[in-house]
């Protein structure tokens, strides 16, 4: 089997201190690196300002190599379904439901909603399964942005289901809702 590169939008800048920084393509700060021991090595120079990854490690690279990409895109549906009618949906017609399980996540959420009118929150892959909260398609639990609730640890059983707070005090934020709600809802 071939061994590619694949490209993951991480992109030198210049901070307002003019201190150089490793930010995501949609402006947010990596809330991880997964570097290879050595990595960046040419940064300094100003040639590899671009981040990929190979074997699970990240690597600084040029625009003269040509690679693989993937992409990360939020898709806001405007219908309103309950929590599982919108994880069937996504999965049908998109991915699955939009894990936020980052502060770049996070952002380009917030930019794909602010393009839409929509229900005050949103459902996104966010259940709580097996006595703990869970994104739906696998990915860890490493960022958190919960609401003024916080994190509920024992829900009511009818209260298992994750939505965004598009408007209102705690936008942006997560909350647990009752699963037969009928929200609007982010595909990925």
């Amino acid at each position: 089997m071939d061994q590619f590169f694949i490209c993951i939008l991480l992109l030198l800048s210049l901070n307002s201190s003019n201190r150089e920084e490793w930010l995501w393509s949609g402006g947010g700060a990596p809330s991880w690196y997964l570097w290879k021991p050595g990595q960046p090595d040419d940064y300094l120079l100003g040639h590899e300002d671009y981040g990929c990854m190979w074997e699970s490690k990240w690597y600084d690279a040029s625009l003269l190599y040509k690679k693989n990409f993937f992409c990360y895109s939020a898709a806001v549906v405007k219908q309103e379904k309950t929590w599982e009618e919108a994880l069937e949906y996504c999965r049908e017609h998109h991915d699955d439901l939009a894990s936020v399980a980052s502060e770049t996540e996070m952002l380009l959420i917030q930019k794909e909603l602010s393009k839409h009118n929509t229900t005050q929150n949103v459902w996104i892959g966010l259940r709580f399964l097996a006595g703990d909260w869970l994104w739906v398609d696998g990915q860890e639990m490493d960022y958190e942005a919960w609401g003024e609730e916080e994190k509920p640890s024992c829900p009511q059983p009818k209260i298992k289901c994750g939505a965004f707070q598009v408007t209102g005090g705690s936008r942006g934020a997560w909350e647990p809702h009752d699963c037969e709600e009928r929200l609007h809802f982010i595909c990925y």
